[in-house]
């Protein structure tokens, strides 16, 4: 029996895991959550799976869910809150399996806590080792304990990894969908509103992660995870566009060949590859290969998608930078979701943050939450700037 922490339990991915949770009960148990502010979710989740933990975002939050929790009349289930909570879900004495899904940096010190209380990590948030990977991939060799990729294209790339050294590894092909611009002309950029940005063609997803996907930051940052979690410099790590997402991803190794990994485009397949690693188990989502008609692949357009090349820049040149990268993104992407600036303005805002950050090493996750507090009022500021004479100008 695997015990799990799931941190983000309540977001896509946090679900997913559930749903695999639920389909093996004789393998895994839930012993602590942290569910944000999603209250109702929160409570439907702590009734049906009683866990021993579960730490919302705030303390009235948790307030609210106690009283639930009393009016079903649950006991046993004890409601924290805050980073400290999170924290606590993560090293949970009973866990043994972490699942690190909450989006953007607020799952940091949780992931990092994990990993330093000798736990196995599945990692979900891309952004812990964008801002921080260096001391999480540090943290879990002294450890022994491995991070297993939940992302499905470094899961792909996991288990291509299973039919060679690294060593033999000539490079790695992160595949893309494209989003859903890849046939926009640039010229067009200048119209898409929000909800067309969030209407992705092939992935059901979060609304920062989709908008991300859309603008090709999403494979930026994957980019960047891809050389942490497997130790390679950035011009063994190449982007490529295939928009039936068939093919997650691919190895190349130094003789020529090329291991793909193919599956059905459903996060559950990674989650419980991840569970069960280094086993497999079987699952009831076989990908019909008789449907294999044409697979489409071709260069990424950088010019078009500037976050991509955003994102290889501040991976070669490390520390503060790929910090300051997502910090900047996540406020862009937070301002063109309520209308403060267009789609096209998301990486002018990241170019100019990560143009005022400093070249610095980072050696703690205080100094990595600085660095990111930083480049988020940097950011607010660029978004001010350009939001101001959009609100004086009349609309039409």
């Amino acid at each position: 029996m695997k015990h799990i922490a799931i941190l983000g339990s309540t977001g896509s991915i946090g679900q997913s895991t559930l749903s695999v949770v639920e389909a093996h009960p004789e393998r895994f148990q839930v012993v602590s959550m942290a569910a944000g502010r999603n209250l109702e979710a929160a409570c439907e989740q702590a009734l049906r799976w009683k866990p021993r933990l579960i730490s919302m975002a705030g303390p009235s939050d948790a307030e609210l869910l106690r009283a639930r929790l009393r009016q079903h009349q649950v006991s046993g289930v004890e409601v924290t809150s805050g980073a400290a909570g999170a924290v606590r879900v993560a090293i949970h004495p009973e866990v043994d399996f972490v699942v690190s899904a909450i989006v953007g940096v607020a799952g940091l010190e949780a992931t990092y806590e994990a990993v330093r209380a000798g736990k196995t990590v599945g990692l979900a948030n891309k952004e812990c080792l964008v801002a921080a990977g260096d001391l999480i991939t540090a943290e879990a060799r002294r450890q022994g304990k491995p991070l297993l990729p939940i992302d499905s294209e470094h899961n792909a790339i996991h288990q291509c990894l299973r039919g060679g050294r690294i060593e033999e590894v000539r490079r790695i092909w992160l595949t893309a969908s494209g989003g859903p611009f890849l046939h926009t002309p640039k010229a067009d950029f200048g119209t898409i509103t929000p909800e067309r940005a969030l209407n992705h063609p092939t992935w059901k997803m979060g609304r920062r992660i989709t908008i991300d996907s859309a603008t090709l930051m999403n494979k930026g940052f994957e980019v960047i995870e891809a050389c942490r979690l497997f130790n390679l410099p950035t011009n063994r790590i190449e982007v490529i566009v295939h928009p039936q997402s068939t093919v997650h991803s691919m190895v190349e190794f130094v003789d020529g060949s090329l291991l793909a990994q193919f599956s059905v485009a459903d996060m559950r397949l990674p989650i419980l590859y991840a569970l069960t690693y280094p086993e497999r188990i079987e699952s009831h989502r076989p990908f019909p290969v008789m449907d294999l008609r044409h697979l489409e692949f071709c260069p990424p357009d950088m010019e078009k998608f500037p976050c991509l090349e955003l994102a290889y820049k501040a991976a070669e040149a490390g520390g503060a930078h790929t910090v300051a990268l997502n910090a900047a993104d996540e406020v862009a992407v937070a301002a063109f979701l309520d209308g403060s600036i267009g789609f096209e303005e998301i990486p002018d805002i990241i170019a100019a943050v990560l143009a005022e950050t400093r070249s610095t090493p980072l050696e703690s996750i205080r100094e990595v939450l600085k660095v990111d507090g930083e480049a988020r009022h940097t950011a607010r500021k660029k978004v001010e700037e350009l939001s101001c004479p959009k609100a004086a100008s009349p609309r039409n």
